[in-house]
């Protein structure tokens, strides 16, 4: 379901993206943009949260390590 809405945007984006959508319309256009936008903001979190997990097991998997390296 689509839902109509009134943005206003610099004359010089419009120009922007009447120039990219030659044959795909305005709306399709930001729809797509807005969603890989979004998308890739997502990210930046999952990144975050993986830094911060590997900063909290670093003790345990340097503990891990020489625990095997015996084994070579």
């Amino acid at each position: 379901m689509n839902k109509r809405i009134t943005i206003t945007l610099p004359a010089d984006t419009i120009e922007l993206i009447d120039h990219i959508t030659t044959n795909v319309n305005r709306s399709q256009f930001i729809d797509e943009a807005i969603n890989f936008y979004a998308h890739s903001m997502d990210t930046t979190p999952l990144k975050q949260k993986l830094q911060e997990g590997a900063v909290r097991r670093a003790q345990r998997d340097l503990r891990l390590a020489e625990e095997w390296s015996t084994l070579e």
